[in-house]
């Protein structure tokens, strides 16, 4: 597994950026966990709306200041993940389900480490920033997450119906 590190989306991560899109919806994914609405938004409208968000001055009404970053493969720049770190969560759909870390690896990069270096290196940002704890939430029949989470310290809290149903885990971690 190729190290990698988290960098700031920019104009110049348009075509790379749309090509990891465009490979979550050819493999039937049409939702990005943790992307901060580049599943739904033109690229160069989106970079404005994680620019905002990221402010504590210019936030969205009812949303909370969060930082997004892509993970990049240092061997050859590409695109594996994408990361949303949010500061708080004091909004209700984030204190229930979404927690403040959201991510995404890409179909082709999964089952290789990227989802666990990308959480790790979210946690010391978190740090960072002055959390002290963590909420994640993923899906009880996420694996793959379950196991990213879980290597990195999360403890599982509760497990209950998210919004369309399907039984959801909610882990803490302690920074």
């Amino acid at each position: 597994m190729d190290e990698i590190e988290l960098v700031r989306p920019t104009p110049e991560h348009k075509e790379s950026a749309e090509d990891f899109r465009q490979e979550f919806y050819d493999c039937g994914e049409k939702i990005i966990n943790g992307s901060a609405l580049l599943d739904r938004l033109e690229y160069g409208n989106w970079i404005e709306h994680i620019r905002k968000n990221s402010n504590p001055e210019t936030v969205t009404k009812d949303w909370v200041v969060f930082d997004t970053f892509f993970a990049v493969r240092k061997s050859d720049g590409r695109i594996v993940g994408i990361i949303d770190i949010r500061h708080n969560t004091d909004n209700e759909f984030l204190s229930k389900y979404g927690g403040h870390i959201g991510y995404s690896v890409r179909p082709s990069e999964r089952r290789k480490g990227y989802a666990t270096q990308m959480l790790q290196k979210a946690l010391g940002y978190a740090k960072s920033i002055g959390l002290t704890e963590v909420m994640l939430g993923c899906y009880s029949d996420n694996l793959g997450s379950i196991r990213t989470i879980e290597k990195c310290g999360g403890v599982l809290t509760e497990t209950k119906p998210f919004l369309d149903g399907k039984p959801m885990n909610v882990y803490w971690i302690m920074l």
